[in-house]
C-alpha cells in the first residue's frame, strides 16, 4: 500500500470511530453471541434472553473463555477518548485473533484440536455456532483497524477504502480460503476427526482413483484417469466444432447466423443436466431414435448412451457455445490487412489461412479448449444423470457424502485431485494468455476484408457444424415439448399431465394456492437467487475498484484469492462448505444464508471480470477530478463510477441470477426439505424416472430465464455517455 502523510491528529474521526465502538459495545453487551434455535434472523432469544444471552451473561455463566473479549472494547473505548486511532490496529487485531483461536479450539463436541483433548485429559467444554453478537462485535473490530490503518496514511488515509479493502478480504478469507482449507485438513483426519497422514496417503493413492487396468485389457480406469480422459476428449471436441462455428459465423455468407447466436445463449440458461435428460429421451433404451432403428431396422437396443460417449456428447453440446464465443472474439481480432498482403504475394486461400491466420488464433484456441477441458472436469449433473457405471471425480464426490459410506476423508481426497486437476488447466491457461502477444489491431484504421475460407476448409466447417446444429436443435426441442405429450416418440398426444402436476394452481376455501409439487422449489430458488444477486454484484465490483483504482501491497495474491472460486469446481465448493460450516465455529449448514453465500462467492469472479473490463474504459481523470473537488472515493465511487459502470452491473446481476437459478453441482450437498431448489428437484424427478416431470420443469425454466434476461435488457438499457446523436440536434457549421 502507498504511504503518504498521515492524518494530523485534529482530524480524527470521531463519529465514526464512535459509532463502530457503540456498535461493538451492542454485540458484546446486547445481543445472542451464539446461534439461536431457528437461525441468525429468529427473535426468539429475546423470550429467554438469560439462555441465549450476549456474550458478558455467558462468559459468567459457563463461557469464560468470551470475558476476555472485553478487554480490547476497554482499550478502544479508552483511545477513542483519547481522540487517538493510533492503537486502534492492535485492540482490534486482538479481538479478532482472540475468537479465531477460541472459536476453532472449543467447538460442539469438545475441544476443536485432539492435542488439546490430550492435553487436558478431558473432552472439553462445548459451545454454538456464532451468532449475531459476534458477527457485529467481529464488524466492528475490524473497522476499527481499518480506522488505524486509515489514520496512518494507507491508501491516501481513505477509511472507505481501507475499510472495503478489510472486508473483501475478510470474506474472502471466510468463505473461500477457509473452506479449501478445511478440505486439506479433513483430507488428513479419519471420520472420528483424528489426524492420521497414513489414511490420507492410502486413500490418496488407492487404485480406484489411479488405476490402469484398462490399458491391459480391464473394464474400467482409475477415475482420476476417467476423468481427464473425457475433459481432453471434450475438450478438442468442443474446440474443433467452436471454430467450425466460428468460421461459418464470420468467413461465409451463410444467412443463418442469427441461429448461432441464440444457441450460443441457450447453455447459459438452461440446467445443466437437462441435455442429458434429452440425450436419454433420444437414444435410451426406449428413446425416440433407439425405437426407429430398431423396428425400421433390426438395430438391437442397447446401453451405449450411458457412460463415454453419453457423458461426452452432452458436455460437448453444453460447451461448444463457450468455444465458439471465445473463438468469434479471437477471428475477430485478426487484422484483414494482414491476410490481404500475404494474397496480395499470390498465396492461395489455404497458405494464407495456414500462414497467417492459423497462427494468430492459436491463443483463442488454446483458451477455448482449457475453459472447455476446466467446464468438463467441474461437469456434475451430466455425469450424474447419464454416466451410467462410468464414474468420475465430481460424481465420486457426491457419492462419498451421501452413499452409505457416508466417508468425508475419500470426499475430500477426490476433490483435492480434481481441485489440482481444474486449478493446473487454470494456471497454464494464464500463463499462456500472458505470456504470449499477439497483436493484430492497432492506432490505425484496418477497413479490409476478411480472407474467404478455402474451398475444402469451407466444406469441412460446414461437414462438422450442420451435424452439430441438427443435433442442438433437436436436443431443444425435446426439451420444449417432451413435457407436453405423454410419451415422445412413442404417445405424442399432447397433454398437460405434467405440467399441472408441477404448476397447478387451485382454489381453496381461503382464495387461490400454488398446489404444483414444483412451486416450492421455484418460488425458494427465485427467492435465493434474487437476495444473493445485489449482493454479487455489489462485491464483485467493489473487488474490481479495489483492483483497478487501488495499489496496495499483496494486490497480486488478492487478486488470484478472489478469482480462484472460478477454477474450483462446485462439487469442490459443495462439499468444502459442508465440511467448513456443519460445526462451530460458523455454524449454517441447513440454512438458506448458505446457499445464498454459495451462489456470491462462486459467481463472484464474473462481476469482477466485468467490472475491471468495464473501469479499464473509464479515464482516471474522471475520478481524480471528483477526488481534486474534495469528494472522499466512497461519493466518487457512488456519483461517478457507478453511474457509467452500468453496462458491468447489468453483466453481474444477470450472470449471477441465471447462474444461482441453474446451480447444481454446489448446491446439491446444502440443499434441504424446507430449502429445497429447482435444480435440485428436478434432479430428483429424473432419478426416479418421473422425466416427463423434470422434462417440463426445465422447459418453464429455460423460457422463464429467457424472459427474465429480456426484460432486464429492456429495463436498464445502454449506458448514456451524453454524446450528440446526428441529425437535427447538431450545432450548424458556419459558413
Amino acid at each position: 500500500m502507498t504511504r503518504p502523510t498521515p492524518h494530523p491528529e485534529s482530524t480524527f474521526p470521531a463519529r465514526n470511530v464512535g459509532a463502530w465502538l457503540l456498535l461493538a459495545w451492542v454485540g458484546f453487551l446486547i445481543l445472542p453471541w451464539y446461534l439461536v434455535e431457528g437461525g441468525f434472523f429468529s427473535f426468539g432469544w429475546l423470550a429467554d434472553f438469560a439462555t441465549h444471552g450476549p456474550a458478558v451473561l455467558q462468559g459468567v455463566d459457563g463461557a469464560p473463555w468470551l470475558l476476555p473479549l472485553v478487554l480490547p472494547l476497554l482499550a478502544a473505548t479508552w483511545l477513542w477518548g483519547r481522540r487517538r486511532t493510533r492503537g486502534l490496529a492492535l485492540a482490534g487485531g486482538l479481538a479478532l485473533t482472540w475468537m479465531a483461536i477460541e472459536g476453532l479450539a472449543i467447538v460442539h463436541s469438545g475441544w476443536g484440536f485432539s492435542w488439546l483433548a490430550q492435553l487436558a485429559g478431558t473432552k472439553g467444554p462445548v459451545q454454538a455456532g456464532l451468532g449475531w453478537g459476534a458477527v457485529v462485535y467481529a464488524l466492528s473490530m475490524l473497522m476499527l483497524v481499518a480506522a488505524d490503518f486509515a489514520g496512518r496514511g494507507w491508501c491516501k488515509g481513505d477509511r472507505f477504502v481501507v475499510g472495503s479493502l478489510l472486508i473483501v478480504i475478510a470474506t474472502l478469507v471466510i468463505f473461500v480460503a477457509y473452506p479449501l482449507l478445511s478440505i486439506l485438513s479433513s483430507a488428513v483426519r479419519d471420520n472420528s476427526g483424528n489426524f492420521a497422514p497414513a489414511m490420507f496417503r492410502q486413500k490418496l493413492f488407492d487404485g480406484n482413483i489411479w488405476s490402469l487396468d484398462c490399458l491391459a485389457g480391464g473394464r474400467n480406469c482409475g477415475v482420476a484417469w476417467n476423468t481427464l480422459f473425457v475433459a481432453v476428449l471434450v475438450g478438442l471436441l468442443s474446440t474443433v466444432l467452436g471454430l467450425a462455428l466460428a468460421l461459418i459465423a464470420l468467413r461465409t455468407q451463410i444467412r443463418a447466423k442469427w441461429l448461432l447466436r441464440g444457441l450460443s445463449i441457450l447453455p447459459i440458461i438452461t440446467p445443466p443436466f437437462v441435455i442429458g435428460l434429452a440425450l436419454i429421451l433420444l437414444f435410451g433404451r426406449a428413446g425416440i431414435v433407439t425405437e426407429f432403428l430398431s423396428h425400421h431396422f433390426g438395430i438391437p437396443r442397447s446401453r451405449w448412451i450411458y457412460g463415454v460417449a453419453g457423458i461426452t456428447i452432452a458436455q460437448v453440446l453444453a460447451f461448444t457455445p463457450i468455444a465458439f464465443l471465445v473463438l468469434v472474439g479471437v477471428l475477430q481480432g485478426v487484422s484483414p490487412s494482414m491476410e490481404e498482403a500475404s494474397q496480395t504475394l499470390r498465396a492461395s486461400r489455404w497458405r494464407t489461412f495456414r500462414t497467417v491466420t492459423w497462427p494468430l488464433i492459436r491463443p483463442g484456441l488454446a483458451s477455448a479448449f482449457l475453459i472447455s477441458f476446466i467446464e468438463s472436469m467441474a461437469d456434475f449433473a451430466n455425469p450424474l444423470v447419464i454416466g451410467g457405471n462410468f464414474n468420475v471425480l465430481s460424481t465420486d464426490i457426491f457419492f462419498a457424502v451421501v452413499g452409505a459410506a457416508h466417508d468425508q476423508g475419500r470426499a475430500a481426497v477426490l476433490a483435492i485431485v480434481l481441485l489440482v486437476f481444474t486449478l493446473a488447466a487454470f494456471l497454464i491457461q494464464r500463463q499462456w494468455i500472458g505470456k504470449r502477444s499477439y497483436v493484430t489491431v492497432g492506432g490505425k484504421g484496418d477497413g479490409g476484408m476478411p480472407a474467404p475460407l478455402p474451398g475444402g476448409l469451407r466444406l469441412g466447417a460446414y461437414g462438422i457444424a450442420v451435424p452439430w446444429l441438427v443435433l442442438t436443435v433437436v436436443v431443444y426441442a425435446i426439451i420444449l415439448v417432451g413435457g407436453f405429450v405423454h410419451q415422445i416418440g412413442r404417445d405424442n398426444t399432447p397433454t398437460l399431465e405434467y405440467f399441472l402436476t408441477a404448476f397447478s394452481i387451485e382454489k381453496g376455501v381461503g382464495g387461490w394456492f400454488l398446489s404444483g409439487s414444483a412451486w416450492p422449489s421455484l418460488t425458494m430458488t427465485l427467492t435465493l437467487a434474487l437476495i444473493a444477486m445485489p449482493f454479487t454484484a455489489a462485491i464483485g465490483l467493489l473487488t474490481a475498484y479495489l483492483l483497478d483504482r487501488q495499489r496496495f501491497a499483496g494486490r497480486t495474491l488478492f487478486e488470484f484469492l478472489a478469482m480462484m472460486s472460478f477454477a474450483i469446481p462446485g462439487t469442490v465448493v459443495g462439499i468444502s462448505y459442508i465440511l467448513s460450516f456443519n460445526v462451530p465455529p460458523i455454524q449454517m449448514t441447513g440454512t438458506g444464508l448458505i446457499i445464498i453465500i454459495s451462489f456470491v462467492f462462486r459467481n463472484m469472479p464474473v462481476a469482477i471480470r466485468a467490472g475491471l473490463a468495464n473501469l479499464g474504459q473509464i479515464d482516471r481523470s474522471l475520478d481524480e477530478a471528483s477526488l481534486t473537488l474534495g469528494a472522499r472515493s466512497f461519493a466518487t465511487l457512488r456519483r461517478v463510477m457507478l453511474p457509467l459502470m452500468k453496462p458491468a452491473i447489468v453483466t453481474a446481476m444477470i450472470y449471477s441470477f441465471v447462474r444461482a437459478m441453474t446451480a447444481v453441482s454446489a448446491v446439491i450437498f446444502l440443499a434441504t426439505g424446507r430449502f429445497n431448489l429447482s435444480t435440485v428437484y428436478i434432479v430428483g424427478r429424473a432419478d426416479v424416472g418421473e422425466y416427463g416431470i423434470a422434462i417440463v420443469y426445465a422447459a418453464v425454466m429455460i423460457v422463464l430465464m429467457m424472459v427474465i434476461l429480456v426484460g432486464i435488457q429492456l429495463l436498464v438499457g445502454e449506458r448514456s455517455l451524453g454524446r450528440r446523436r446526428a441529425g437535427s440536434e447538431a450545432l450548424p457549421i458556419a459558413a
